[in-house]
């Protein structure tokens, strides 16, 4: 190996980690937000969503999480976490809801809150679940802004991205997932489906808001980044190991 290849190989395996370190760099700032996972998200169907809590006033320590629920859903089970006490917040509609079932509710569930025992340390995080059924209304998009509240501060994670606005350029966007079509009755016909096209996906892991995936991402070209580093090392090594060869032959 040349010196000039040798040198193209270093800068690229540099370049490659660099690349891999900004990336893990963006998915560690994005794990800072709260969101929120979905275990299903069909419409009409019940689904348990996972806030994840991170640190969200710099150092202070987390005292108070308040999910607020969007229009669309009249109420929501907490999941008993011992770290926290919960409360479920009611408000007074307008006007009568008629529900599907023919009944009507004059009030709904508005809130959840959630209270830490002790603060939670600004570099642990937690999980709140809740609970919910939700509405049959495909492609609807669902907020749900929730205000944390630390020691010191607080951060109100309510932002929702204007038409033709990049949702990551906003500072605290509020967790948010997209309802997919209501899951087939036929559970056979739909397995049939898939086998058939082979590249059918399940729109509901499609839409589940998630970073998990890009982190993933993050540590695998972190992962090449740092390999391409190793690489260059050992192609550097063999290289001076044979211009030593030859410096020998050539005084014999």
């Amino acid at each position: 190996m040349n010196t000039t290849t040798l040198r193209r190989t270093l800068t690229t395996a540099a370049a490659a980690a660099g690349t891999a370190a900004i990336l893990l760099t963006g998915a560690t700032g994005a794990s800072a937000h709260v969101g929120v996972t979905p275990d299903k998200t069909a419409a009409n169907s019940y689904a348990l969503l996972t806030f994840g809590i991170p640190h969200g006033c710099e150092e202070s320590g987390t005292t108070k999480v308040a999910i607020t629920l969007p229009a669309e859903l009249n109420d929501a089970q907490p999941t008993v976490n011992p770290n926290w006490t919960v409360e479920k917040v009611a408000e007074q509609l307008a006007e009568p809801k008629k529900l599907a079932d023919g009944t009507s509710i004059t009030k709904r569930t508005s809130q959840i809150v959630y209270t830490a025992k002790a603060p939670l340390a600004h570099d642990l995080r937690d999980a709140l679940v809740l609970s919910l059924k939700l509405p049959d209304a495909a492609g609807t998009t669902l907020y749900f802004p929730t205000l944390q509240t630390c020691e010191t501060g607080q951060t109100d994670w309510s932002e929702i991205a204007k038409d033709g606005q990049d949702p990551h350029s906003l500072k605290a966007p509020a967790p948010s997932i997209t309802i997919t079509e209501a899951a087939s009755a036929d559970s056979h016909g739909a397995a049939a489906k898939t086998a058939a096209d082979p590249t059918a996906h399940s729109t509901e892991q499609a839409s589940a808001v998630t970073d998990s995936g890009a982190e993933a991402r993050s540590w695998a070209g972190l992962a090449a980044g740092v390999g391409g580093l190793a690489l260059g090392g050992v192609a550097l090594a063999r290289s001076g190991a044979k211009r030593k060869q030859e410096a020998g032959t050539s005084g014999q």
